[in-house]
């Protein structure tokens, strides 16, 4: 009887084994997680560079992990449990006071930091008569390690902005985003539920990008500040799966003395005419109401007057915090050029002078950077 459950027991792991990877194969594989609100691991790419360098087998696991039966469910059920429990951490998502979600960040791996620095050197050196600047903005939990729960681990995301702001050379202009929001940390200037700024804290960011430009920023009593959702539960909220809180507020900036803006999306071959698309408001993935979400590349044209252009042409290399940034932008600048690198493949280098631009702003947050390889594509 006992030899009969064992044989039994390992029959059905084994047959357990044998549907999974079946269902791996057969099943569609989906692009993008609405639980997680992120993009998952493309297939790798097999070539003898990524084999030599173990990032075939990096990039190997993190496809089977992302794409692995059923993971939604599996973390739904992993999150369900957590709650019931207590716990205050879940899915890498700690739930702090005053109605924060924070991202667990821990030390990063300062030779990988080194290198996406390096990468970024090399690319300035590459274009001697191109300006650079750089823009690192550190996540909620940078500016509020305060509000985290008792003995949660967390390292100083101002280490890590200082370490790159200290390494960047070939003429790079660091732009720390600790020096322009920490004044304002009593502002809503992150939303509590997600990875992002608000509108505000974007704001913030245009405002010291325009100083360092030479250019006039805009105040606040330039634009009519609406209101476009009362109901905004973001990537942390997804993924911890707390429940209790209280939904973020999504704000936009509409200029009191608009100027028409085309956006091409050359992921899809579309023009559109406004920057934001009220569509996402009704979806998971609120924030992308700004410019409809994430495209590899992108370009916006403004019907600017004369006296209005501080710049003729900008190409930003960015994260997704650029995207309530860049509207702004447009404010002051006729022809903004925009590349996802995470999802851009062409030549950058090739672009620019395609192109003819002359100023480049890299924008990113912290903890996106550190965790992501994509700068290492720059130089391609």
């Amino acid at each position: 009887m006992k030899q009969k459950a064992e044989r039994l027991l390992v029959l059905g792991f084994v047959g357990a084994l044998f549907l999974l990877s079946f269902l791996f194969f057969i099943l569609p594989h989906q692009r993008f997680s609405d639980l997680e609100n992120r993009y998952l691991q493309s297939a790798p790419h097999l070539t003898w560079d990524n084999l030599l360098s173990n990032k075939y087998a990096e990039d190997t696991e993190g496809f089977v992990t992302d794409h692995f039966p059923f993971r939604d469910k599996w973390l739904s059920i992993k999150s369900t449990t957590e709650k019931y429990r207590l716990q205050q951490e879940n899915n890498g998502i700690y739930k702090g006071k005053d109605g924060y979600l924070f991202e667990k960040f821990l030390e990063p791996d300062y030779t990988k930091i080194q290198q996406y620095t390096e990468s970024v050197n090399q690319f300035a050196g590459n274009h001697p008569g191109v300006n650079m600047g750089f823009m690192l903005a550190p996540t909620s939990v940078g500016i509020y390690p305060e509000k985290l729960p008792w003995l949660a681990p967390s390292y100083p995301q101002k280490k890590v902005n200082q370490f790159i702001g200290n390494h960047l050379r070939n003429g790079l202009t660091f732009i720390d985003g600790f020096d322009f929001l920490g004044s304002h940390a009593s502002e809503s200037i992150y939303y509590r539920t997600d990875h992002h700024w608000t509108t505000y804290g974007a704001y913030l960011a245009y405002v010291a990008f325009a100083e360092q430009q030479g250019w006039h920023p805009l105040s606040q009593k330039d634009f009519l500040i609406q209101t476009v959702s009362n109901s905004f539960l973001g990537s942390y909220h997804t993924r911890g799966q707390f429940s209790g809180l209280t939904p973020d507020t999504i704000q936009v900036y509409i200029p009191l003395n608009p100027s028409p803006t085309e956006m091409y999306i050359a992921d899809t071959n579309q023009t559109l005419t406004s920057m934001y698309d009220p569509s996402f408001l009704a979806k998971k993935d609120q924030y992308s109401y700004f410019l409809g979400g994430v495209h590899a590349l992108m370009k916006l044209t403004t019907k600017l007057d004369s006296q209005q252009i501080d710049q003729d042409k900008l190409l930003v290399i960015k994260d997704s915090y650029a995207h309530s940034v860049i509207p702004f932008l447009t404010r002051h600048v006729s022809e903004i050029h925009v590349i996802d690198i995470r999802y851009y493949n062409g030549s950058i280098s090739e672009y620019i002078s395609k192109n003819g631009i002359k100023d480049v702003l890299f924008l990113f947050n912290t903890s996106t950077l550190v965790g992501d390889t994509s700068l290492l594509k720059l130089n391609n």
